[in-house]
C-alpha cells in the first residue's frame, strides 16, 4: 500500500482545508483529501482524530464549517439538500459499522429500497436485490429482518444495498468494526471484489490495519490534519 503520493490523474473527489467543529470541539482543523476513479483508499488514524468527521464530510453526510468538497469539479458544501439526496441515492453509497437497515423492512427490502426510492418498479428492484443478496451469500436471508440476521450478514445485507445502485464511490466508515476478525475479512474480501468489479471508488474509515491494507493508499490523519504529501495533485 501507497502511503504517500496519490495515483496520478484528475480527481473524482477532492477535500481542501476542511474545518469542521461540534460545539466546542474541533473535529478537522484544514484537512485535505482526494479520491480518484476506481481508487480505494483507506483514512486511518487514532480515536477522535477527525476520520468519520472527514467521511461524513465528503460525502454529504454533514457540511464542513470550512473548506470545500467537489465532486467531479462541483462544489458540495453549498449545494442543496435535494442535490445532496440525489446523489446518496444514485452515485454516493454509504457502509456504517452497524449497517443501519430498517429495521422493519426484510433483508431484500432493505437492499431495493434506494431503488425504489429512485423510481425503479418495485418487481425489478426486487429481482436486483435478490442478486446482490446471492452474491453475498445472504439469499437464505431475504425474507429476514435485521434483527434475525448475525452481525456479519446484516451487514453483508447492508453492503449489498449500498452496491444495488451501482454508485461510484462507496464510503464505509468502520465497516467492519463490529465484526469478529474472520468475519470482518471475509466482509472485506467480499467488498473489494465487487466494487472492483463496478470500478466504484471507496473511501474507507478504519482504526485496523489488516483492514486499511486492502486499500490502494492510506491517508492518515492526526488531530483533524491530513499530511501534504497524502493530497498533493
Amino acid at each position: 500500500m501507497n502511503t504517500t503520493e496519490p495515483v496520478s490523474g484528475q480527481p473524482l473527489l477532492a477535500a481542501r482545508g476542511l474545518y469542521k467543529a461540534y460545539g466546542s470541539t474541533p473535529a478537522l482543523r484544514g484537512a485535505s483529501a482526494q479520491l480518484r476513479a476506481g481508487e480505494f483508499v483507506a483514512v486511518t488514524g487514532p480515536s477522535g482524530s477527525g476520520k468519520s468527521s472527514l467521511l461524513h464530510c465528503m460525502a454529504g453526510i454533514v457540511r464542513p464549517d470550512h473548506g470545500q468538497v467537489t465532486y467531479r469539479d462541483e462544489p458540495l458544501a453549498h449545494a442543496s439538500e435535494d442535490r445532496l439526496s440525489e446523489l446518496r441515492r444514485s452515485e454516493f453509497a454509504v457502509v456504517f459499522q452497524f449497517g443501519q437497515l430498517i429495521p422493519e423492512l426484510t433483508a431484500v427490502d432493505n437492499v431495493s429500497l434506494p431503488l425504489v426510492l429512485g423510481g425503479t418498479d418495485r418487481r425489478d428492484a426486487h429481482g436486483q436485490a435478490h442478486s446482490w443478496l446471492e452474491r453475498f451469500g445472504v439469499l437464505d436471508r431475504a425474507e429476514a429482518r435485521p434483527g434475525e440476521l448475525s452481525g456479519g450478514q446484516e451487514q453483508r445485507v447492508a453492503l449489498a444495498r449500498a452496491l444495488v445502485t451501482g454508485p461510484k464511490i462507496v464510503f464505509a466508515d468502520e465497516p467492519t468494526g463490529a465484526l469478529d476478525s474472520l468475519a470482518g475479512e471475509q466482509v472485506m474480501t467480499e467488498l473489494t471484489t465487487a466494487v472492483r468489479e463496478l470500478g466504484a471508488a471507496v473511501l474507507l474509515v478504519t482504526h485496523d490495519a489488516t483492514i486499511a491494507a486492502y486499500a490502494d493508499r492510506e491517508i492518515r490523519l492526526a488531530d483533524g490534519r491530513t499530511g501534504a504529501l497524502e493530497v498533493s495533485a
